[in-house]
């Protein structure tokens, strides 16, 4: 953590709501986005970030500075989007690349190649609807490590710090969740295939 930081941090803590939101600035994206691809719904990803922030300000007097200050904020959100999902019986589907319409535009949107066929397309469309249902299957800790470590990017480091798995179990765990994944994309497959032999 920089001075700046630090100094901010302090500030938010006697209950300086400018100095709060500057320092969640820098993570209110990585947080939306990991609401968004653990949900799988625009509105629901804003719903449970903005729950988020302010369990981060109700709670900013017990951070203890024992991890880092992004840690402490992604493990918030992670366990907020568990809990939520825990208590639907009936989940959503992960979209990992729909079209995303954002109040500031940020969210990344997948551009179609013109170099694509439309044959390639309506595969590669398949493909990622056959991918965000596969993810949807995963049980609870196998969809957290994948959407940290495959969709987010974060380290095994930081994914051990944002579950307080050790990091031997992480990966572990994220070995177990691409081969879980693996059989439910292999599965999918089989089943489309069957599916267009018997409509030939």
């Amino acid at each position: 953590m920089n001075e700046n930081e630090k100094h901010l941090l302090e500030s938010a803590k006697k209950g300086d709501i400018e100095a709060f939101e500057k320092l969640i600035e820098a993570h209110e994206k990585k947080v939306f986005n990991i609401a968004l691809r653990m949900m799988g719904s625009y509105e629901d990803a804003k719903d449970m970030a903005q729950e988020a922030f302010i369990r981060v300000y109700r709670s900013l007097g017990d951070f203890k500075e024992q991890s880092s200050l992004s840690t402490w904020i992604y493990r918030i959100i992670t366990n907020i989007c568990l809990d939520e999902l825990r208590k639907r019986k009936n989940k959503k589907v992960l979209y990992i690349d729909d079209n995303i319409r954002s109040d500031d535009g940020e969210i990344k949107r997948d551009i179609v190649s013109d170099d694509l066929t439309p044959e390639e397309i309506v595969e590669r469309d398949e493909m990622k609807r056959m991918l965000s249902s596969a993810i949807n299957e995963l049980s609870e800790e196998h969809r957290t490590v994948i959407v940290l470590r495959d969709i987010q990017g974060f380290s095994y480091k930081e994914i051990s710090d944002i579950t307080n798995c050790p990091e031997g179990t992480v990966k572990s765990r994220i070995c177990r969740a691409r081969q879980a994944l693996k059989e439910i994309l292999v599965s999918k497959k089989e089943l489309l295939k069957d599916r267009y032999v018997k409509e030939m």
